[in-house]
This record gives C-alpha cells, structure tokens and sequence, in this order.
C-alpha cells in the first residue's frame, strides 16, 4: 500500500461532544480512511487518505450529508465558495459557512427557530378563533417542517453508523405523537428541539470566542524597519525571521524577538498573567502581544508570525481541547449505551403497561414518548467538554496552560508537588559569595581555574563562576577534554593539570580529604550556601560558595498549596544543609544529594501515596517530570515550557502551581454540578411522566433546560480568578 496523505478539512455547525462522535464514526467508516481526529473548539476534522481507495470529496460528501459544512482547508477560496453553494440545501440544522460572523440570531438553526416559533404561535391564535379540526393540520404542517431536517439527518446518521442519534429519538418522538393525536405536542417538542440546538450552538460560539480572543492580543499592523531607518507598516503575518521591527511606546509587540536597541518596562500580563511590568533592554528575549509601556525598542524578529507564541498558545488551547479527559470518556461511553437503552425501556412502557398496570393503549404510547425524550443524552454529553472548554480558555488567559481535560484533571487529583530547587523554587541566578583557597593558594587562582572548566557551560552554577571570574578582570584559561558526571563533577585539563569541579561528596568519593576547611564548608552550608569543592589532580584547590536566593513569592505560594490540602516537597541535588536551609524557609519538605536517576525513585515513591505533580524549569528536568502524574513546566522560559510537561505555568511565580490547582479543581466541580443537573432534571422528569403528572412537552423541556442550564454554568468558568495571595 502506497503512503498515505494527510488533509484537514474546516466543519462548521458542529456544537457538542455527540457531533464530533458523529463525524468521527461516519467518516472512520469510509474505506481507506484513517488516523481520523475531530477537533470541536478549532472546528477542524483531519484525516488520512489512502491513494487510490478514498478522496477528499467522498470525506466533503459523508459529512455534508450529515449536516454539517465541510469545506477542505488546502482549496482555494473558490473551491470553498462553491461548497457553500451546495451546502445550501442543508440549511435547516447546520451552520452554513456564509453564517460564519453572522449574528448568532441569523443563523440557520435560529431561522428555523424563527420559522417554527411563527407556525406553532399562529395555529395557537388560530385555534381560539377556530374549531380543533381546522386549526389540527396547522400543527400537523409545524411539526412536519422541522421533521424533514432531522429526519434526513438521522437517516444520514443511520447509514453512517449512528442509528440511535438524538435525531432519531426526536423524529420517533414527534411521529409518534403526531400518529396518537398529539400534533400540538410534537409541534412544541421539535420547537423546544430547535431551540436547544441553536443555544448549544451560541455556548460553543461563546467557548470558541475565548480562544478567539487570544489571536486579539496581536496588533493588526507592525513598523518594518528598513536599513536607511525608514519604517513600514506591514501585517505581523508578513514579518520574516530577521527583520528589524520598531516598537513605540504603547504598541503590541507583533513577534517573538530579541531586543538589539532601547529599554523599555513590559506589560506581558496578556501573554503570562504575570501583572507588574518587567524591564527588558538589548539582548532580552520580547514576546508576542506583550505591551510596550514606555521606551522605543527596535527588535529582531526570531520566529515566524505562525510559530510565535501566542499562535503556539492558541494551537495548544486547541489541541488541548479536543483532548479528553478520563470523565469525558467515561460519560461518552455511558451515552452511547443509554440512548439504545432509553429506546428499549420506552417500547417497555408502551408494551407492558396496559397489561401490568392497566393503562389504556393511547396513555402507555404516550408516555412511552415523553420517557424517549426524557432519554436524550445532549445534556450529558455536552456537560464535561463544555467545562473543560472553558477552563482551558480562562487559564490560557492567566497564563496557566495545560494540555488537555487529562492533565487538567489529574492536577487537582494531586496530593502532593515536588518542586526541583535551582530555577523554581530559586531565582535559577546564583552568585559566588565566597573563595576559600586552600593554604598556599590564592582566591584569583582559585577562581580563574574553576573559570577555565566551566567555560562554554550552561549549567547556572557555571554561570556564577564565570561572571565572578568577570569581575575580577579574570580571562579564563583554555581548557581540553572538558567532561561532566551528571550530579557529580565537570573536569578538563587547564594549564596541564586535571582540575575538577564537583560536590564534596565527589571529593570525597575522590579520597580528597578537606581537612581544616571542613568546618568552613558545613557553616556555609548551614547558611543555605552551594558549596562546590576544586581539585587540581585530586588534591585540593579550594572550595566556591554560592547563594541563589528563593523566588520572592515561593513561600506566599508554598502555603497556598498547604491551604489546598497539597503536600509539598523539594527534590535537590544539593548537599542537605543547603537544601534544608533553603527548605525550612519556605515551609516544605526535603530530600537532598539527589542524582537524576535519585529523583526518578523518589516520584515513583510518591506516586504509591497518590498523585503527584512534578514542578520544574523544563530544561533538565524533562525525566522527572515525565514519571510524574502530571508535569508542570515553569521558568524555563516560555519557549521549554510550551513544548514539555503536561502544563506549564508561563509567569515565572510558583503561586502559578497552586492557581494550577484552583483552575483544575474549579473545572471539576463545574463538571460534578453539570451531571447532577443532567442526571438529576432527567431523573425527576421520568418520574413525573410515568405518574402522569406531567406530558411530552415538559419531558424535551426538561432535556433542552438541562442543556440550557449546563452549557451556561460551563460558560461561568470563563470568568475564573484564581483566590490566592
């Protein structure tokens, strides 16, 4: 079999999980198809073809059949046009795609609303004026307008492989009903049907505006620098990687970039809901949608308008969206056994009652209908992914981004958060705070030899080295064979002796004995210092101490998590009177002396205790936070963040991990309230059917209220503050 080729096409009108399981099964049906994902919030359905056996069209064609507006996203704008001209004659239901940017009250699906609200309110006009048998066929007639649309629909959805939609339940249901008499009935049960499609259809315009929203953050226009300083304007879309872009004082900036000249304070709390305005000069990194407050800036373009950050944020929002969380799967798997089963228990009614309980034949078919509509699924399914939509979205807008309703749910489950030290729970900056040579030694010896190793390294501890050897006027000297034993040491030859840079418990592995400055090094220690210990061929150079102050607000959000019933803990691999001076500090536990394989074994210990996320920069963490339940990236810089863990709190504050679990707690009870709704409203409703208490039109009442009441608790998550210091 040749390879197969992968296309996306845009499918507008779809408003809930059970849509997006109809397209997914209709079109996994098609031979040589595969690799199908429908994705609700981006509104994009993509697959894989294979050569010879299925096209784009047949994919264009199932879909449109089943309502929907399907249009291939690689055509031209003329393709699209002419799709829409064709998609014309299913208007009834569906979004067209010449709705798209109508209000929402000129849609399709308000149309019918319109058209079926008319009928249904003129026969009742009618019929007190006129006799019952004049004004019946009025109601006949409403009722069969809105039934072709969906019975065509639930047609298309049989053959798809969908017979027990909730198409098929209502046109069983308005037949039905009309066959008995009750034309008036079934005329208002497709009304209120109508109705709770177009709101479903207005929640998920409402959900999908919130990501829409973050596109807003780019401004419309950026100032292209040319190299005779002449400026133009150009749309961001336009900027290449390497332009030179002019930022004035009050403009978005309109890329991802580094600053070549000018200071400036920036607002970046539209991209990382971090508040208070940073300042950033030459050779900072600026991001997308950031606010220029007051300097000039003129900055390099490092990635393409599509690769910025915040398109990545809104990709990410998404995909993250048409992730599912374990509830959401769970619900959908009960729904689809329940409408079959709600069919099965309805003809039981209608069956067994006259003969059980003695109804008449034209009660049990009666009220058999009204326990068909009672079945419904719409509000149950639509209870889960509307509140994780809309958590999504309210955390992307405070800079807290996770990826996928899994994630989202497994970070309120956490009982307790390990946090990697240097870079998390510390400002990730150290600085040398003492030089203690050995005797005969001198500190510029000390320091320049240390330089010579650590030079060309990333590694934050290096970095302090080589800005105090800076200081001091100090060049490093040339060094070969540089070699690094993770956790342990870094080694190269400088000036023809093998200098070492490593833990004292390195050196004493190394059979190095520090003799008089062992007391020294247990009291640095003791103060919170990183002390690393210099050896020139195994003897001893002397030792470096260093401090990396704690994040201003690592305590406010340590005990913001104890307050949320989570246990923290520090994984270091510092010595452990660093770790535990820094610990006892901010209130948390610790374990110390660590080795990356160390840290591993400690988060699988943990996980025997329950859940645990792991919190750290990203950068050298990525093992550790992939054998945690969740990974939680943060100060890693947007860039790391974004592409490892399972979420990643953008604003450099671990108050950012303890709002991460007020978000994903507050999107979990929003989904408990919206089941018990949903189940609830259903459960009492059968009730009262089956006690004759109340008829078919309270019972499709029941089911859009329900529909209704969850999409519009769902859309209170969009408004989230997180309650924290």
């Amino acid at each position: 079999m040749g390879t197969t080729t992968k296309l996306t096409w845009r499918v507008e009108g779809m408003d809930c999980a059970g849509c997006v399981a109809k397209v997914t099964r209709a079109v996994e049906r098609l031979p040589g198809v595969s690799e199908v994902e429908v994705n609700l919030m981006a509104e994009r359905l993509s697959a894989a073809l294979a050569p010879g056996t299925a096209s784009a069209e047949t994919v264009t064609r199932e879909v449109t059949a089943l309502g929907y507006a399907a249009t291939p996203l690689s055509e031209t704008a003329a393709a699209a046009a002419a799709d829409d001209g064709h998609s014309h004659g299913h208007a009834h239901g569906q979004d067209d795609p010449a709705d798209q940017g109508r209000p929402w009250w000129r849609t399709g699906k308000a149309k019918l609303v319109w058209l079926l609200g008319g009928l249904v309110g003129a026969a009742y006009l009618l019929s007190l004026l006129l006799p019952e048998r004049l004004t019946y066929p009025l109601f006949l007639a409403s009722t069969a307008v809105a039934l072709v649309p969906f019975g065509r629909r639930a047609l298309a959805l049989a053959r798809a492989g969908s017979p027990f939609s909730i198409e098929t339940l209502m046109c069983t249901a308005g037949i039905g009903a009309a066959v008995i008499g009750a034309a008036e009935e079934a005329a208002i049960v497709v009304l209120l049907f109508a109705l709770g499609e177009l709101l479903e259809n207005v929640a998920a315009g409402r959900a999908r505006a919130g990501i829409r929203a973050l596109a807003g953050l780019m401004p419309r226009t950026a100032l292209r620098l040319h190299a005779d300083g002449t400026t133009e304007p150009v749309t961001p879309e336009r900027l290449a990687v390497g332009d030179l872009v002019l930022a004035r004082p009050g403009d978005r900036v309109p890329c991802d970039g580094v600053i070549e000249e000018g200071r400036s304070a920036l607002d970046e709390s539209p991209v990382t809901g971090e508040s208070v305005p940073v300042a950033r000069g030459p050779g900072d990194a600026v991001v997308a949608g950031s606010i220029n407050a007051d300097g000039a800036l003129r900055i390099r373009v490092t990635r393409a308008a599509a690769d910025n950050t915040i398109a990545r944020i809104i990709r990410m929002v998404e995909d993250a969206t048409a992730s599912r969380a374990p509830t959401q799967r769970f619900i959908e798997r009960f729904s689809a056994w329940w409408t079959p089963g709600a069919m099965a228990v309805s003809l039981l009614v209608i069956l067994l009652s006259p003969p059980l309980l003695g109804w008449d034949w034209w009660t049990s078919l009666y009220r058999g209908l009204a326990v068909l509509l009672i079945a419904c699924p719409c509000a149950l399914v639509i209870s889960v992914p509307a509140a994780m939509a809309s958590g999504l979205s309210a955390g992307a807008r405070r800079g807290l981004l996770v990826k996928g309703g899994a994630a989202l749910e497994a970070i309120g489950a956490t009982q307790t958060i390990a946090f990697d030290k240097t870079g998390t729970l510390t400002e990730g900056r150290p600085r040398v705070t003492d030089l203690l040579p050995a005797a005969g030694r001198s500190a510029e010896e000390l320091l320049g030899l240390a330089a010579g190793v650590e030079q060309g390294s990333a590694h934050p501890l290096a970095k302090a080295i080589l800005a105090a050897a800076g200081e001091r006027g100090l060049t490093p000297p040339p060094a070969r064979e540089q070699t690094a034993i993770p956790g342990r040491a870094v080694t190269a030859l400088v000036a023809g002796r093998r200098i070492s840079i490593g833990s004292p418990r390195h050196a004493g592995e190394a059979g190095t004995a520090l003799g008089p400055v062992a007391e020294a090094l247990a009291g640095l220690e003791g103060a919170g210092k990183t002390v690393v210990v210099v050896l020139a061929d195994d003897a001893l150079l002397g030792l470096i101490a260093m401090r990396d102050e704690p994040r201003g607000d690592a305590a406010t959000g340590i005990t913001a998590l104890a307050g949320l019933g989570v246990r923290s803990v520090m994984l270091t691999g510092d010595n452990a009177r660093t770790g535990g001076a820094i610990a006892a500090g901010l209130g948390l536990a610790v374990k110390a002396e660590l080795l990356p394989d160390d840290k591993l074994r400690e988060i699988a210990a943990l996980r025997q205790a329950g859940p645990v996320a792991m919190v750290g920069d990203g950068i050298n963490d990525a093992p550790a936070l992939a054998a945690a339940s969740v990974g939680i990236a943060m100060g890693g810089g947007t860039d790391v963040a974004l592409e490892t863990a399972d979420a990643a709190v953008l604003k450099d504050r671990v108050t950012g991990v303890a709002e991460l679990v007020a978000l994903s707690r507050a999107t979990m009870a929003n989904i408990r309230q919206n089941v018990a709704v949903a189940v609830g409203l259903k459960g009492l409703f059968l009730v009262t059917t089956l006690a004759g208490i109340t008829g078919l039109w309270p019972a499709i009442l029941a089911d859009t209220g329900a529909t209704v009441l969850v999409t519009l608790n769902a859309l209170r998550l969009l408004r989230w503050k997180p309650e924290l210091g």
